[in-house]
């Protein structure tokens, strides 16, 4: 009896362990998307790609095309919002965050910019990833 009330206890505190996990990294991709919009409102494409893992391996899907790569993703970025009044003001609407695994989750959501050449509006699709501690956008699918 002694060994199931110790097995249950531990079970317990190991569920408590993980939500308390879950909850700090949803809370830290949450800030990286706020990062992300306020990067984007003030015209900082660069300081938006700090949410995306700097690698070779980081995929991009829009418009049914892949590309791959960071350099190649603010490339793109840039070429499609040239200036302010392209970029607009951004907001994020977040329809779920999920885990996929301890490392690793999904989130899915909206969204909306606001700017002077005509508002647009999306939904999207990323995957993020912890990376030597860091959460990383390593794929964004956008239409």
């Amino acid at each position: 009896m002694k060994y199931f009330l110790l097995a249950i206890t531990l079970g317990i505190f190991v569920s408590c362990a993980e939500t308390s996990n879950d909850a700090e990294d949803i809370y830290q991709i949450k800030k990286i998307l706020h990062d992300q919009q306020t990067s984007w409102s003030n015209g900082d494409i660069e300081g938006f790609m700090a949410g995306y893992w700097e690698s070779d391996s980081l995929k991009f899907y829009s418009g049914a095309k892949l590309s791959k790569g960071w350099e190649t993703t603010l490339e793109n970025y840039n070429l499609r919002y040239p200036s302010k009044a392209h970029t607009g003001n951004l907001q994020f609407k977040i329809a779920d965050i999920s885990k996929i695994n301890k490392d690793a989750y999904w989130v899915m959501g909206e969204y909306h910019l606001t700017r002077e050449v005509g508002d647009a509006k999306g939904t999207f699709l990323i995957i993020f990833k912890r990376i030597n501690g860091d959460w990383k956008i390593v794929a964004d699918s956008s239409c």
